[in-house]
């Protein structure tokens, strides 16, 4: 397991800053999430971490502890750090925060995109990229232009409260637990709606599709989970 690699995940494209110990820790284990390098129910071990990340020990409890504190992981009697594992009615929590906090970013987003004609670009790119990710099953590339679309889209949104919060939300673990097929293409199609309608500057629409490609995503989770129940 070596994703010493992530060390800058954690920064936006070409920035050169130093990442903080911590923050290679903390983004490296998001990563895995996507990439199926760490799952939900899986113990993290200490000292294998920081032979993994190549930071120091300290460095790898100040990063489990923001992990503990965005709700990623949890400190289990004799377990220690274990990455959370949702239950349906755990997930539908999230994804109702979720379903708010994304129709904000969007109507924001709308509001303020003719100020914005450079992340209008990043948009149509990443969808682009998206597409092509999707179309040759490249996981890392699609979870990497992901977060390129979310990101502009929060640059748009210029809303500070916005760019602290949305990432806490808990939306990788619920990606990280839920693999199917369909909610990759629903994820697709709806980003492409997304960006149309927060480019058209239209902010009702904007939030009311947002919250309805939260809306699809929980549709699907359930009905997945019904599925599972019949066939038990």
């Amino acid at each position: 397991m070596n994703t010493k690699g992530q060390t800058g995940t954690g920064s936006s494209a070409g920035d050169k800053s130093p990442v903080a110990a911590s923050d290679v820790v903390f983004y490296g284990v998001l990563r895995g999430l996507e990439n199926q390098t760490f799952v939900p129910g899986q113990r993290l071990v200490e000292s294998d971490l920081a032979l993994t990340f190549g930071v120091s020990r300290n460095s790898v409890r100040e990063g489990l502890q923001r992990l503990v504190s965005e709700g990623v992981i949890e400190l289990l009697k004799h377990r220690g750090a274990v990455i959370r594992t949702l239950d349906l009615r755990d997930t539908m929590a999230v994804l109702d925060v979720a379903e708010l906090m994304t129709g904000l970013l969007l109507r924001a987003a709308a509001a303020r995109q003719e100020q914005c004609p450079d992340l209008k670009q990043t948009l149509m790119q990443s969808l682009d990229d998206l597409q092509a990710a999707h179309d040759s099953r490249d996981d890392p590339t699609f979870n990497r232009s992901r977060r390129v679309l979310y990101r502009a889209l929060l640059d748009m949104a210029n809303n500070r409260e916005l760019r602290r919060l949305f990432p806490m939300i808990g939306m990788p673990i619920v990606y990280a637990q839920h693999r199917l097929p369909m909610l990759q293409q629903i994820r697709v199609r709806d980003y492409r709606r997304m960006v149309a309608v927060v480019l058209s500057g239209e902010q009702e629409a904007a939030e009311a599709l947002g919250r309805q490609h939260v809306q699809n995503v929980s549709t699907c989770i359930c009905d997945n989970y019904a599925r599972q129940v019949v066939r038990e």
